[in-house]
């Protein structure tokens, strides 16, 4: 298990790569953002975007899955104060697969809380031609080893 000490600002990892069905776009649209462009391939056709694209919230969740997976599933995480900054940078589209890798950004005490420290990650996800379609940076906290 990782500790808030094992963090080191500038440490990246690649935690997966995610591929987005038609089906999944249209699923997670059609529960958690119901607009024509995430939720009705048809509809979606007359949008600003030309056809059905995920929403910037399934991007997210997609992502948090791996980091849950990959990260902090192995950490003695307490929840997080917030994210900053999301960018939703190009659309989604129906077999796009995005490669998501996390910076530690920043780590420091927690100023209010005792044996615990706060962990920036600054999140990229990018498409399968490199292009950046989404960054945000969140925060962890973490419990110290002292």
């Amino acid at each position: 298990m990782m500790w808030w000490e094992d963090f080191e600002v500038g440490a990246a990892s690649e935690i997966g790569k995610h591929t987005f069905s038609a089906e999944e776009i249209v699923a997670f649209g059609r529960q958690f953002d119901p607009q024509p462009y995430h939720a009705d391939p048809a509809a979606a056709k007359g949008s600003p975007f030309g056809g059905l694209i995920a929403s910037g919230w399934h991007v997210c969740a997609a992502g948090m899955r791996m980091l849950t997976e990959q990260i902090l599933g192995r950490t003695h995480a307490l929840g997080s104060p917030g994210v900053e900054n999301v960018r939703w940078l190009k659309p989604v589209r129906a077999g796009d697969t995005l490669a998501y890798r996390v910076i530690v950004a920043e780590a420091r005490p927690s100023a209010s809380k005792p044996g615990v420290g706060l962990v920036k990650h600054r999140w990229e996800a990018r498409n399968q031609q490199g292009e950046l379609a989404l960054t945000l940076e969140g925060w962890i906290l973490v419990r110290r080893k002292s």
